[in-house]
């Protein structure tokens, strides 16, 4: 997430292994988080929420190991501790959103 995070500001190449993925598959997860909260432009988003939504994105969408309500916990859980006060709330609706359209719920 942190990284996620320094990225929004610096678009220089990151050679972390960790955000290669991610980075490679961020037009595939800006696709999704805007069709999970179309009122809130990619743009316009808190970078923090940005990082942490791409990064659980990610999680949920293609790399799949980890249960998808741990995915969303622990996303809230950054946002609270990172985010603003209604960021928690914010990536709970986007992530719950996204969660409930893909598994068909």
């Amino acid at each position: 997430m942190r990284l996620l995070y320094q990225y929004s500001f610096q678009s220089e190449e990151v050679t972390q292994s960790i955000l290669t993925p991610i980075l490679k598959s961020r037009s595939k997860i800006d696709k999704m988080i805007s069709k999970a909260a179309p009122t809130w432009p990619i743009g316009k988003l808190n970078k923090i929420d940005l990082a942490i939504l791409r990064l659980a994105v990610y999680e949920l969408t293609i790399k799949k190991k980890t249960p998808p309500k741990v995915i969303i916990d622990e996303a809230v859980e950054l946002a609270k501790k990172y985010g603003s006060d209604n960021s928690s709330k914010f990536v709970n609706g986007v992530l719950g959103s996204l969660y409930t359209k893909k598994m068909g719920k």
